[in-house]
């Protein structure tokens, strides 16, 4: 296992004061942090550096999808900031993953650069609004494929789809699993959720934990709870 262990916990707040107080709870040897849209968007790449500064690894989560000259640009910038871990979407096709992930080349330490597959969001109903055929572990396993080919390290996908996943492309590709809750969480707009040890259990390398820690009472209560259920507790 990872040494600093497989979580990553989502600062998903309007503000980088939050997420400071926040990380100051966390133990970056024990755990990563995740910077999405709604953070970035409000600090831009400041926050990224602070978390740097109080020496954590940052999964950057901003799913680039667009031609791929462009998302190619932006995964290099991203990478410019020193983050461990970017993504894009697998939806953005072969061409710009492979090209995105030749941007990062000449990085001495390049960050990890993994594709979403299905949203953990989404139920099937949603994905035959949006024209998408076949059920959401269909098409994971499909956009896994395709990452994979494209030289990709891993994938966002549900912890659900995992096992489905792992079985088909084999233990050296990475697995990010978000929608983790604990047994009595809220599922607030996830669908397809596991608790940590499923998820694991179900072949997951990273775990992506938010609310059930940033929305707590006792965040740093609830991230022991997180940390005793991956080791089985």
């Amino acid at each position: 296992m990872d040494e600093k262990g497989p979580l990553i916990v989502a600062l998903d707040f309007d503000a980088s004061s939050q997420a400071l107080a926040l990380a100051d709870l966390l133990d970056p040897q024990k755990c990563r942090v995740k910077v999405g849209k709604q953070l970035f968007t409000r600090e831009g790449p400041a926050i990224l550096h602070a978390l740097t500064d109080l020496g954590f690894e940052i999964f950057l989560d901003l799913k680039f999808h667009d031609i791929p000259n462009t998302v190619a640009k932006a995964c290099r910038a991203a990478a410019e900031h020193g983050v461990w871990m970017m993504n894009v979407h697998a939806a953005g096709g072969s061409r710009m993953m492979t090209e995105a992930k030749a941007s990062l080349s000449d990085f001495a330490h390049p960050p990890k650069l993994i594709a979403v597959t299905v949203l953990t969001s989404m139920a099937p109903e949603d994905l035959l609004e949006t024209g998408a055929m076949g059920t959401p572990l269909e098409r994971a396993v499909r956009l896994a494929e395709l990452t994979r080919a494209s030289g990709l390290d891993g994938v966002v996908c549900s912890a659900q789809e995992a096992p489905a996943i792992r079985e088909r492309l084999g233990e050296d590709f990475s697995l990010i699993t978000p929608g983790i809750r604990l047994q009595d969480d809220a599922l607030g707009d996830q669908r397809r959720v596991l608790t940590p040890r499923e998820a694991i259990a179900a072949g997951a390398n990273y775990l992506v934990v938010g609310r059930p820690i940033t929305a707590a009472e006792d965040p740093a209560q609830a991230l022991a709870r997180v940390l005793a259920s991956i080791a089985g507790n």
